[in-house]
This record gives structure tokens, C-alpha cells and sequence, in this order.
């Protein structure tokens, strides 16, 4: 198991998985949590049968997590509630957060604003105590405004728009969009992988454009030039023949796609049709391009992401093992945002004393000052931190697909 530090706790976080993932009634918790989740049951799961003589010695802390578990992004909000999931068996095996188990809700949010504080609510009214997600972006900055209204802890492992982590009482695992626009334009430049770049984005979404403004924002001091600047809507996501022509004809070395991985495996698609193959170089909603269904990978062969995450990278592999045994799938980046998440309430609710007859707003008043006390080191970056704004501070991370596998760069 990769080891946590937070002041000195490592010890207390360490343990053995043998009783977190191996066993056939853990092993298929999530997977039936993302199934009552998307039938509108939602779950709880992690404290379960716990919930006796091991809960009644500290109590149990009421954690939900949500995202889209069905859909076309359901690929993030499964992984991000496995994630959850599995890092909440650990750390209940390990003795919980001071003797505090972790009870977990799932709760899904199909990726839409509205359903998100839906389940949002619902999650209150099971007596939620601290919030894991939303997932993606746009659920994220609705269920925001809810929880800053209640003063409930939120941690978003991957939304990563900036007014996502707006309120004090939001922090986030993955980078912001802007910071992943900056750093994508600074690994570009910095590796010299290309000078001429186009660029394909969605208009319609915060991620995308966010991403796509900071990145064109530092490309001149990188030294590239940005030949073809194309944009699409969700309404037109699925030709992107016009906007390929555009970026071929300009002479692009080097596409680069802040999008989601659905889009991209078009993308893909219809380039190679063109045969053009520019270099590709994509952010963390790309990772998951692998599982689409029917999707050939081997046109994803040598596309490069930003990411924090690769599953076969040495401080990983433990890590992948158990979420495979347990889910049945390699886990993806958003499995890792989610898990570190979870590990990072875990090192903060310990340095805040947080007891379980705390009421959410109470947890939430002493979490926003942990968070920016504590140090983990995580899957998805060594010595994590966050300051007051909610941001994490990590170095940024890329990918190449070779072979159909992730290699660190």
C-alpha cells in the first residue's frame, strides 16, 4: 500500500489491504454502489456491517461522494466513487480517522447541474457531514454554491473550473483549469515536442475553454504559435471534420484537445481518416479514451495527456492491484484524485480533532484550517498541500500511450 504522511500520522494510516478489497463482500461494494446510485436508490457503503461494535467505540463521520454514474461521463463518476470507495476500506481496516469509522453515500449526478444538487440534497438529508465531488465541472460549481451555503467541507477530486473551488469551504485534488492550460503550453514549450499548434475546444463548457484561454495565454512566452484555433459545441460534438481541415491545412505539428475523452476519440477517428497525424497532446479529460466502447486504441498510440496519475508507474502499482481485484477495472486518474481526496480529509479531520457529534458546519469551520496545515503524499503527487483558496500545490505530470498503457514522461 503507498504510505501517507501528515505530520508525523503515518504510522496510524498505514495497514494491510487484506480486509479492504480482497474479500467478495468489499471487493463488489462500489459496483453495486454505482448501480443503486444510478437507479435513483443511492447507497452507503464502506462502514456496513462495521457499523456496530467498531463504530459504537468513536462513532461514524457520514462522508458523501458523487458524480455521474450513468451516462456518457459515467467512466469519471464510477472511478471517482471506487476511489472513495476503496481508500474508506483502508483507512476503516486501519482503525478509521481516531477511532472514527467512515460511513460512504453514493450518490449519482448524471452530469448535469440540476440532478447534481438533487443529489446533492439527498445526501443531506441522510445527514452527510463532508462531500466528496461533484466530478465533473458544472455540477461541481452548482453543488458549490449549496454546500457554501450550508458551510458543509467539500473536496472536489477533479472539478477543476475555477469557480468550482470559489467558496472557503471547497478544496480541490486535481489542478485548475487554468493551471492545466499554463503547465500544458510550459511541458509543450519546455520539451520542445512542437512549434506550430492548433487547437479543437468546446465552447460550451468552463472546462474546456478555461483550459484553452490560460493555455493560449502563455503559448507566445513558450515560443509556439497558435496556426488554427477551432471550436465546437455540445451540439455539434460529433463532426469535427471542418475543424480538422482547418488545423491540417495551417501546417499544426501538434494538436492540442482540452476536451473530454468522448470527443476526442472522434477527433481520433475522423484524423486518421484524413491521415493526419499530428502530434496529440491532451489534459486529465482525455484520460479514459482507452474504455470507450468500440474505439479502436490503437489510434491512441502515442497521444500524450496531462496527468498526475499513471497506473503502472512503480508508487502505483499496489494501488492499481487492490482497484482491480475490487472493481475489475484499472483504475484512472480520477480514481486516484478521488482516493488521495479521501486520504487528505482522513490527515486533516485527524490535525482538526474532529469528532463524530460534530455537526457538518462545525467539521467544515475546522477542516478549512487543517487543509492548509496538512502534507500527504499521494498517487496523484508528493508533498500535496493546499492553501486557503482551496488549490493544491503538486508538480504537473504527462503520459504517452504506448502499447495501450500509460508511460510516465
Amino acid at each position: 500500500m503507498r504510505k501517507f504522511v501528515c505530520l508525523g500520522l503515518a504510522a496510524a494510516m498505514a495497514a494491510s489491504l487484506t480486509a479492504c478489497g480482497g474479500s467478495s463482500s468489499s471487493g463488489t461494494a462500489t459496483t453495486a454502489a454505482a448501480t443503486q446510485a444510478a437507479s435513483g436508490t443511492g447507497t452507503e457503503t464502506a462502514a456496513g456491517d462495521a457499523e456496530g461494535s467498531a463504530a459504537a467505540e468513536g462513532g461514524v463521520i457520514k462522508l458523501g461522494v458523487m458524480g455521474p454514474l450513468t451516462g456518457p461521463a459515467a467512466a469519471y463518476g464510477v472511478a471517482v466513487v471506487n476511489g472513495a470507495d476503496l481508500a474508506v476500506k483502508e483507512i476503516n481496516a486501519a482503525g478509521g480517522i481516531n477511532g472514527i469509522q467512515i460511513e460512504l453515500n453514493a450518490q449519482d449526478d448524471e452530469h448535469d447541474p440540476e440532478k447534481a444538487v438533487n443529489a446533492y440534497n439527498t445526501l443531506k438529508d441522510w445527514g452527510m457531514q463532508m462531500l466528496v465531488g461533484a466530478t465533473t465541472s458544472k455540477p461541481c460549481i452548482a453543488v458549490a454554491a449549496e454546500s457554501e451555503a450550508d458551510n458543509l467541507f467539500q473536496i472536489t477530486p477533479s472539478g477543476s473550473a475555477v469557480e468550482c473551488a470559489a467558496a472557503d469551504n471547497v478544496f480541490r485534488v486535481c489542478f485548475s483549469d487554468p493551471a492545466q492550460g499554463t503547465a500544458s503550453a510550459q511541458y509543450i514549450g519546455e520539451n520542445k515536442l512542437a512549434t506550430k499548434i492548433g487547437i479543437i475546444y468546446d465552447s460550451s463548457t468552463e472546462y474546456s475553454a478555461g483550459i484553452r484561454e490560460s493555455f493560449v495565454a502563455e503559448a507566445a512566452s513558450q515560443g509556439l504559435e497558435i496556426v488554427a484555433d477551432e471550436a465546437f459545441t455540445a451540439d455539434t460534438n460529433t463532426d469535427f471534420s471542418v475543424q480538422l481541415d482547418k488545423v491540417k491545412e495551417a501546417g499544426a505539428e501538434l494538436l492540442f484537445l482540452p476536451i473530454y475523452y468522448q470527443e476526442a476519440s472522434v477527433i481520433l477517428k475522423q484524423a486518421s481518416d484524413k491521415e493526419f497525424a499530428p502530434i496529440i497532446f491532451g489534459v486529465d479529460g482525455m484520460d479514459g479514451i482507452l474504455s470507450v466502447k468500440n474505439f479502436d486504441p490503437s489510434l491512441a498510440e502515442d497521444v500524450m495527456l496531462l496527468t498526475p496519475f499513471s497506473a503502472t508507474e512503480e508508487g502505483s502499482k499496489q494501488f492499481t492491484a487492490d482497484y482491480v481485484a475490487a472493481y475489475g477495472i484499472e483504475p484512472n486518474q480520477f480514481a486516484a484524485d478521488s482516493y488521495d481526496a479521501v486520504y487528505a480529509i482522513k490527515a486533516a479531520a485527524e490535525k482538526a480533532g474532529i469528532t463524530a457529534d460534530m455537526d457538518a458546519s462545525a467539521i467544515c469551520d475546522a477542516m478549512k484550517t487543517a487543509m492548509t496545515e496538512i502534507s500527504i503524499d499521494g498517487l496523484t503527487g508528493d508533498g500535496m498541500t493546499w492553501d486557503a483558496a482551496g488549490e493544491t500545490g503538486k508538480a504537473p505530470k504527462a503520459v504517452k500511450i504506448v502499447n495501450g498503457v500509460y508511460e510516465m514522461q
